[in-house]
């Protein structure tokens, strides 16, 4: 308070004061340090930066690396990317493995053979083709086209025979999983690479037969009869996996088989090592104690079969990436090659002198190993300021900083050879030029690795499966890969469109499309998609879906796998799209608990913290948005009523486990609220349209989002006046986000440190 006597100072005055002494502050700071400090390249760059060097897309590097600092919930800040003598090493030992995989790999030719599904160890043995745990759905059943074989079943004949080798199969009417995983054992990968992978595989239908439960409160059901098989009824995704020794699997591709015997072709990316692994990923997973399969019922159950594998690889590596001499001449001009392609500016004489001496002391020290010391000399290469930090200077940056600003903000990668000869002819700091290369690198397919990087952190889409959807609450859902690889793909895809087709900003928060398959769109309750493949779909009238707030991946990462939560999911909605994060919860504030029997409701719940005076000033900001995205359970499937497990009416199914459904249907959902504005809603539909009416704000938000992702640089006080004119410039577009991309890039704010 002033003294006494003192008049108080004019409000609008004092902000105009204040805003002019910050605003000074951050701009003499700039002019000396620059926006952003200066900063390492984060694991996805590392990562994309050695496979466009080395010419090797299928490199998997990224898990190798510490996980990266972030800021503002970004992995692009120089103030949180630290270097330490551990980075270091970590560095050193991956840029050495990543070299060695791409020698390995050169000097693996290229081959291609077939693998017949009935020739694998798996199956082998007397116990492959016999009822496994006693239960049919967890065995292999032996098949010529669409015909069972009883005596392969009996063992009374062999388990294949090469005159019907091509046309037989086996079939399998579950999923894979642990206890009934099947792979293509007899391939595994000898060096990382790019392979060509054909399939054969066709849909196929198997009687069933009522099995009364000899065990009591456990219900009966179909099984399925081995001996009679027929043509199919279905179309079947399935889903190929590369399979490690030590049992992980990362996706690969999908594809979907008919009743009609098909070829499938996929390129796919392979480790040292692995072996494939399809999966039958519609169909259900057999957990020990299951009842059957939901898919069984009197007329019979699908199943999927399995013929023949074909691989084509590894393809060869682009030449001269990573040449070794074979004389001494050859050392010094191939390591400044290396140099000059590793290097995003050119290479000082004393650098390449420094580089040149480590392979020289090697060769001194072991005579004859050319390997050996090129590799040492590009592993400091790799590891040296000038490849793993991104070199800016305070002010305006030259053309060599700018072509990595731009190619790491599009491409998360090194600028590619046209950027670097515009960059060193001067040209690529003309607006126009600037231009042309911004829409060049987003038609390029690199670019998705740059927004999938992107969605990672401002979406959390990296931690979609930290959690489990809970096995009691959510059978239906549980070992739902294939729902939750879906999703994550309708989202990503979703964000692809917004930029391919300049669609306005505030599409993030609705629109009248998404992406969707044939089992995402069970999921939300949607016909007329077929298929596995991924493909934009307009919505029907009156759709709750559209925009990222009701996408399947986003309420995923917004809830626990056991409950959802208005408080988390009205937080991330302030904070990633609206830009207006709420303060911190005041210290000792306990969290609420949200009642995981269902007897109560979370909004019950917080009517009673919102009873704290210091809560409710908070909690009336947060909550209504949250309130909205109740009627959406912890994988995104509509509810009118909370499951519960404490009271309420049974409700009968069986999950994709083979378990019989235990929870109940618990108390409704009531999903309107009040924002702090007053505005009321009813559901997610009428927040959507308070929200969308606002979309200046959801284009502040994500142009505040795209310049750190892409300077590093959290957006300061004296940075207002740039957002500001970059959203007048996109105003006639709707603020369209292809726009928004091309306004940063001409900024100041992109072209200086």
């Amino acid at each position: 308070m002033p003294p006494g006597g003192v008049a108080p100072p004019d409000k609008a005055q004092f902000l105009t004061a204040l805003g002019r002494a910050l605003r000074e502050t951050e701009q003499a700071r700039g002019k000396t340090q620059g926006r952003a400090v200066l900063r390492r390249l984060n694991r996805y760059e590392f990562e994309n930066s050695l496979r466009d060097l080395l010419g090797a897309p299928w490199l998997r590097m990224r898990d190798s690396l510490p996980e990266d600092g972030l800021v503002q919930r970004l992995n692009k800040s120089g103030s949180a990317l630290d270097v330490s003598h551990v980075q270091i090493a970590r560095y050193m030992e991956t840029a050495d493995s990543a070299m060695r995989q791409v020698l390995a790999s050169s000097a693996q030719p290229m081959a291609k053979k077939r693998y017949y599904a009935r020739d694998q160890k798996r199956l082998q043995g007397r116990m492959r083709y016999t009822s496994f745990n006693r239960h049919p759905e967890r065995a292999s059943i032996p098949v010529i086209g669409y015909t069972a074989q009883p005596d392969v079943l009996a063992e009374k004949a062999p388990f294949s025979d090469p005159k019907t080798r091509d046309v037989e199969a086996f079939v399998t009417p579950a999923s894979t999983y642990t206890g009934n995983e099947y792979h293509f054992d007899e391939f595994s990968s000898k060096v990382g690479g790019r392979y060509r992978i054909r399939f054969s595989a066709y849909s196929i239908w198997i009687a069933t037969e009522w099995i009364p439960s000899k065990v009591p409160d456990r219900d009966s059901w179909w099984h399925p009869v081995r001996e009679r098989t027929s043509k199919g009824r279905t179309t079947e995704p399935v889903t190929l996996y590369a399979f490690s020794r030590g049992g992980e699997k990362r996706l690969l591709g999908s594809f979907d088989v008919t009743p009609e015997p098909s070829e499938q072709t996929l390129t796919v990316d392979l480790l040292p090592g692995e072996s494939i692994l399809p999966d039958a990923s519609r169909l259900f997973r057999s957990r020990p104690g299951f009842i059957g399969s939901p898919d069984a019922t009197a007329e019979g159950m699908p199943g999927v079969a399995y013929r023949w594998m074909e691989v084509e690889g590894p393809t060869p590596a682009v030449a001269g990436r990573l040449a070794m001499p074979t004389r001494a001449e050859e050392v010094a001009p191939l390591l400044n090659g290396f140099l000059d392609r590793a290097y995003r500016r050119p290479p000082t004489a004393a650098e390449r002198e420094r580089y040149l001496q480590i392979v020289q002391r090697r060769l001194a020290a072991q005579p004859n190993d050319w390997t050996e010391a090129m590799l040492a000399g590009y592993t400091a290469i790799l590891c040296s300021p000038g490849f793993l930090f991104l070199e800016e200077r305070p002010g305006k940056l030259p053309a060599t900083a700018l072509a990595s600003r731009l190619s790491y903000f599009l491409w998360n990668g090194p600028p590619d050879a046209e950027l670097r000869t515009l960059a060193a002819n001067g040209r690529l700091s003309q607006p126009a030029v600037l231009r042309a290369q911004t829409e060049r690198l987003l038609n390029d397919e690199r670019s998705k690795r740059s927004f999938d990087a992107f969605l990672d952190y401002w979406l959390d889409l990296r931690k979609v499966g930290d959690t489990t959807p809970d096995v009691v609450l959510y059978p239906d859902y549980y070992l739902d890969d294939l729902l939750v690889e879906s999703a994550m793909s309708e989202t990503r895809l979703f964000f692809e469109e917004l930029i391919r087709k300049n669609l306005p900003a505030r599409t993030i928060i609705d629109s009248n499309f998404t992406m969707l398959n044939s089992h995402l769109a069970k999921h939300y309750g949607i016909e007329g998609v077929d298929g596995v493949a991924m493909r934009r779909v307009t919505l029907p009238p009156g759709s709750v879906r559209g925009g990222l707030l009701t996408q399947a991946s986003v309420l995923k990462v917004t809830a626990n796998g056991t409950t959802t939560s208005p408080v988390l999911r009205g937080v991330w909605i302030q904070e990633r799209l609206l830009g207006d994060p709420p303060p911190p919860p005041p210290p000792g504030t306990p969290a609420v608990e949200p009642d995981t029997r269902g007897a109560t409701t979370i909004r019950q719940q917080l009517d009673q913290h919102r009873s704290i005076r210091s809560c409710a000033v908070c909690h009336n900001k947060i909550d209504p948005p949250g309130f909205a995205l109740e009627n959406f359970d912890v994988l995104g499937g509509w509810r009118d009523r909370y499951r519960s497990t404490a009271e309420g009416e049974p409700v009968k199914g069986v999950g994709k486990n083979g378990h019989s459904f235990t929870f109940r249907r618990g108390p409704a959902v009531d999903a309107s609220a009040v924002l702090p504005t007053g505005e009321r809603f009813d559901d997610v539909k009428g927040l959507k349209r308070l929200l969308a009416a606002n979309d200046r704000q959801i284009a502040r938000n994500l142009v505040q989002q795209f310049l750190l992702y892409s300077t590093g640089a959290p957006v300061g006080f004296a940075d207002r006046a740039e957002v500001d004119h970059i959203l007048k410039a996109t105003a006639a577009s709707q603020f369209g986000v292809r726009s928004i991309v091309h306004e940063i890039v001409q900024s100041e704010l992109f072209r200086s440190k």
